[in-house]
């Protein structure tokens, strides 16, 4: 990510974690992104009850990182309720210290990228270059902070 251009990415960290959630925020940060990091789902502002608050044509975050054992809702959970509610999230991160085979399929219908706890940071970053490649450029972002008020 070249950090002189002009859309701002945005990104949400999901992480119960407390050093990885901090990590992933900071790498994200380094790179230039308007990051939102939550220890669970349920403090994001995209899991409330209330209608997707994107308009037509906009999408939120540019990336969503999550782990899949996250407290109250599993990161496929959240991925999932996003997805019914018409997120347009462009590339989805998910990771796990414990990969079964039915996990690995899962996230393969989800289209995410999966990663492996401990990761190491470079896989990040590649999962970033790779995204930031496919980023639809022409996309506008909502306001996250609209979506918290």
């Amino acid at each position: 990510m070249i950090k002189g251009d002009i859309m701002k990415l945005k990104a949400i960290a999901l992480e119960d974690n407390d050093s990885l959630r901090t990590l992933i925020y900071g790498i994200l940060k380094d790179r230039g992104y308007e990051v939102h990091a939550f220890s669970e789902p349920f403090l994001s502002p995209l899991c409330h009850d209330y209608e997707f608050p994107c308009p037509e044509g906009h999408i939120c975050p540019n990336i969503i990182i999550t782990d899949i054992d996250m407290p109250n809702m599993t990161g496929f959970e959240f991925i999932e309720y996003q997805k019914s509610k018409g997120c347009k999230t462009q590339h989805i991160g998910i990771m796990s210290g414990s990969w079964t085979n039915e996990n690995i399929k899962h996230a393969k219908r989800l289209a995410c990228h999966m990663f492996n706890k401990p990761f190491k940071i470079g896989e990040i970053k590649k999962l970033l270059d790779e995204c930031e490649k496919k980023l639809d450029r022409n996309s506008k972002l909502i306001d996250m902070q609209t979506v918290v008020n």
